[in-house]
């Protein structure tokens, strides 16, 4: 069945708070932008900015008390809507924390989660304290306990796929191994569509989530990428996993899917047109613009 264009919500939430970088909400602000006209409703969480640079750590998460309130701030426009399905424009990987456990709750096993991302965002606070790391987890069940409230029917192992996913640390992989998450690497897949959607047949689901974090694609093919960050140090990123797929090959996956099934969830996270958010921070410098 065709999802009605009408009960799609267009989410713009440009939190950057879970990964504890600023940029992230100004792609989030450009994603919007830049994205077609929604054809249904559309809601933007409005999100702050620092004050005087505190950003406090609690049980181990930067910046919790404020992504809990993002959190509820984004379910809530969500149910003023009850949609369908859900595009969601972020931000970093945690915006998808909300609408993926809406639809987990309205989909409940006829669901199946495509998570296209080089990494797996399954640690917790005690592997690393920005809880865009953490979401994939989170919507399982697993970990810091209030965010986990906010997911009534938490999505099972077997409904989650990998979609790009490349090297993954002890942790990760020990996490993966001990659920059984199913994993498919750039290059397991080779261009084709045929693996995921095997899965997708095995699994049975007739629903899907797609969380598309950009950073599965090749930093040396796209510049909007945060291992494009011009300001960066030559070594920041040293032995954090790149991606290394093609927009294209993304783009096929999610046009086989929909062939056989309903998309019902889209999120696009972490994007980052460095050349606008250098000139975004150029024009704070100016009269009227800028602070006082």
């Amino acid at each position: 069945m065709a999802i009605d264009p009408q009960k799609v919500l267009r989410l713009n939430l440009p939190q950057w708070q879970g990964g504890d970088r600023p940029d992230y909400g100004i792609g989030a602000r450009v994603l919007a932008a830049i994205a077609p006209e929604a054809l249904g409703p559309e809601e933007t969480v409005a999100v702050p900015g620092t004050r005087d640079g505190i950003r406090p750590v609690e049980h181990g998460i930067v910046s919790r008390q404020l992504l809990l309130d993002l959190l509820a701030a984004a379910r809530s426009a969500i149910d003023r809507h009850g949609p369908d399905a859900i595009v969601t424009l972020g931000g970093d990987c945690l915006v998808d924390l909300a609408p993926i456990a809406y639809l987990s709750e309205r989909y409940g096993d006829d669901l199946a989660v495509l998570w296209v991302d080089a990494h797996p965002d399954v640690m917790g606070a005690r592997q690393f304290q920005n809880a865009h790391a953490h979401v994939l987890a989170m919507l399982m069940g697993i970990g810091d306990p209030d965010f986990v409230a906010a997911v009534p029917k938490p999505v099972q192992a077997r409904q989650i796929l990998y979609v790009g996913l490349t090297e993954t640390t002890p942790f990760e992989t020990d996490f993966i191994s001990e659920h059984g998450l199913a994993r498919l690497g750039p290059e397991d897949m080779s261009g084709s569509t045929e693996r995921v959607m095997e899965w997708l047949r095995a699994l049975g689901a007739k629903k899907v989530a797609v969380h598309f974090d950009l950073d599965v694609l090749d930093p040396t093919l796209y510049d909007f990428l945060l291992f494009r960050d011009p300001n960066a140090a030559p070594n920041a990123f040293d032995g954090v996993a790149r991606g290394r797929m093609r927009f294209e090959e993304v783009a096929n996956i999610l046009r086989a899917v929909d062939a056989e099934a309903d998309i019902v969830g889209l999120a696009i996270t972490e994007y980052m047109p460095w050349s606008v958010i250098e000139l975004s921070k150029s024009l704070r410098t100016l009269p009227l613009l800028g602070k006082r």
